[in-house]
């Protein structure tokens, strides 16, 4: 076999296994379950609480229509990824009469406030970000363990 044929044989191989190497999601952008609060302000006035689930390197979609209404009340898109310890996040925010778009960085447990209306005040979101399952997740939902010996529930009869 010459070296030509030698080349021709194994050039392909090589490029598929370079492909793969380098096409590959890293290690640390695994998909994560997280949990978003939201607190939307429009001229001070809260308008929006929403609490979501949602998964990074998965777009989270949510909006709330009253019934019967033909256009809903706000309408939210959230894509997280994670990057290490960070999770980027792209926010894209709909009102009927505003509507906004934030890129931003956040930690497990942290709180940002930003504005996404054209003067301040105008459209200002509060977002906390946390992973699903964390012991300051199980914490905020009140899901500690209960101590033994603790009644959790009571019923009677007469």
């Amino acid at each position: 076999m010459d070296r030509t044929s030698l080349l021709k044989t194994w050039l392909p191989g090589l490029a598929l296994v370079l492909l793969a190497l380098f096409a590959a999601p890293p290690a640390h952008a695994r998909s994560e379950p997280l949990y978003f609060a939201l607190e939307v302000r429009r001229d001070g006035r809260l308008i929006a609480q929403p609490k979501l689930l949602g998964q990074s390197g998965r777009t989270l979609r949510a909006e709330r229509r009253r019934p019967g209404a033909l256009a809903p009340d706000y309408r939210l898109v959230l894509t997280p990824r994670g990057e290490g310890d960070a999770f980027q996040l792209e926010l894209d925010l709909s009102l009927p009469e505003a509507e906004g778009h934030s890129r931003l960085a956040l930690l497990h447990g942290q709180e940002r406030k930003f504005q996404l209306g054209r003067v301040p005040g105008e459209l200002e979101v509060s977002l906390l970000l946390m992973k699903v399952d964390s012991p300051e997740f199980r914490a905020l939902m009140r899901l500690t363990e209960e101590a033994p010996g603790t009644v959790q529930s009571v019923s009677s009869s007469i």
